[in-house]
């Protein structure tokens, strides 16, 4: 299912908004920086709680806070204006899956640490403030989100086909993929059109962000050839195998009318799937669970705060930064904005542990806090998304077009290495 809020970011379908702050327009900064009292905030629809961004522009009264919130290409204009060294905001947020290619952009920010941010660093997660730190050891990311995947499944169904379904009993006896297709087959077999995954793109991409490796390493070197790649190709094409993928092409009224009747009483998807299933799926509100996914948890999702070198008061932007992404602050930007936090303190707050109703009264942030914590450090890439499209091309035309698998994986591979020639990798 590709979720409607992160969708539409991704696709760049918002447009430009007025400023929930002063009504600044984009592009109304000061030219190279802010001056006086004027600071600029760059964000996007849904990066960060409105209501706080409001209080923040309250709370820090030696600048007349301005907030806008950008649409389109997030990245593209963020970066115009830092060329153009002109109309550049002050503290502006970075897109999680921007934030590899921004880092070889790092002289653009300051370095957080210069301003205190090494000090902060245990409050955070470490693999979520690694994202935001340049090979260097410059900071130049400050986090907000995080997006930890679990598996979300139809205790109803589960009865039906004949599986565990209290939340740590599918953990347990789901904790492999092995098991999690295992349980699959049966379902297939026991509740007549279930299926157990929606797409083959869902497992590789799980499978991929389930590995402390991407696609490049440090030393610029092509690794998507290697084992941690290898096996996530392999485990979507197992599910093929096995008959347990849906016909129903992500994001359509076939699928959501299937998760709806419980012909796809089972996804892996990130914490903020749980908002686009509470907005869709209202006639199966209640019936739905949360419990760990196979193996170990991946991350989707999650982006940060940075501040560009034209700030003329970096001091005040990164009290600013530190206010809104502190523990107290962060939980209140799941409250109002479903970000889920970075900082582990904010998981024992009373406010994330109220039991939902959507999820039959669990605590489903119990789930999401332990995903969190158990996903690994990996080295991202500017290069990593060029390079994976190949590999998601050919798998789509496997499960579409029925192209030979090794026929399939070969070609990717070839693409992958004429893309990485060009772009400089070994």
């Amino acid at each position: 299912m590709h979720p409607s809020r992160r969708g539409l970011l991704r696709a760049g379908l918002a447009t430009t908004s007025a400023a929930v702050l002063g009504g600044a327009a984009a592009g109304c900064a000061v030219p190279a920086g802010s001056t006086g009292r004027n600071m600029t905030l760059w964000y996007w629809g849904g990066g960060l709680s409105d209501k706080l961004v409001e209080d923040a522009a309250k709370h820090f009264t030696q600048v007349d806070l301005k907030a806008t919130q950008i649409g389109g290409y997030f990245r593209s204009k963020l970066l115009t204006t830092l060329t153009a060294r002109a109309y550049a905001p002050d503290i502006t947020g970075l897109k999680g899956e921007d934030i590899a290619s921004l880092l070889s952009n790092a002289d653009q920010f300051i370095d957080l640490n210069t301003l205190g941010a090494n000090r902060l660093k245990s409050q955070y997660l470490d693999w979520k403030w690694a994202q935001g730190t340049a090979d260097d050891g410059r900071q130049i990311g400050f986090p907000i989100d995080t997006g930890p995947c679990v598996h979300y499944y139809r205790p109803d169904v589960f009865r039906k086909a004949g599986l565990p379904t209290e939340p740590a009993e599918v953990a347990a006896a789901m904790s492999t993929w092995d098991d999690y297709f295992a349980a699959g087959e049966r379902l297939v077999k026991r509740v007549k059109g279930a299926y157990l995954v929606n797409d083959l793109l869902a497992v590789l991409n799980m499978g991929i962000g389930q590995s402390a490796k991407r696609f490049v390493d440090k030393d610029r070197h092509f690794i998507g050839d290697q084992e941690h790649i290898v096996r996530a190709w392999d485990l979507a094409l197992e599910c093929k195998k096995r008959g347990l993928v849906s016909p129903f092409k992500s994001g359509t009224v076939d699928q959501t009318a299937a998760l709806e009747d419980g012909r796809l009483p089972s996804q892996l998807g990130a914490s903020w799937v749980s908002g686009d299933f509470k907005s869709q799926l209202t006639k199966s509100a209640g019936k739905w669970r949360v419990a760990a996914m196979p193996e170990r948890p991946a991350n989707d999702g999650g982006s940060f705060l940075g501040i560009t070198k034209y700030c003329r008061r970096p001091e005040v932007a990164f009290e600013i930064i530190t206010w809104l992404l502190g523990p107290k602050n962060q939980t209140r930007g799941f409250v109002e904005a479903s970000l889920f936090p970075s900082t582990p303190a904010s998981y024992e707050m009373a406010a994330m542990r109220k039991p939902d109703p959507f999820f039959g009264g669990q605590v489903t942030n119990d789930i999401f806090a332990r995903a969190a914590q158990r996903i690994q450090v990996a080295y991202n890439s500017p290069y990593d998304v060029a390079l994976k499209q190949p590999i998601m091309d050919e798998l789509t035309s496997v499960h579409i077009s029925g192209k030979n698998p090794e026929r399939a994986w070969r070609d990717a591979m070839s693409e992958c290495r004429r893309i990485a020639d060009h772009l400089g990798v070994s």
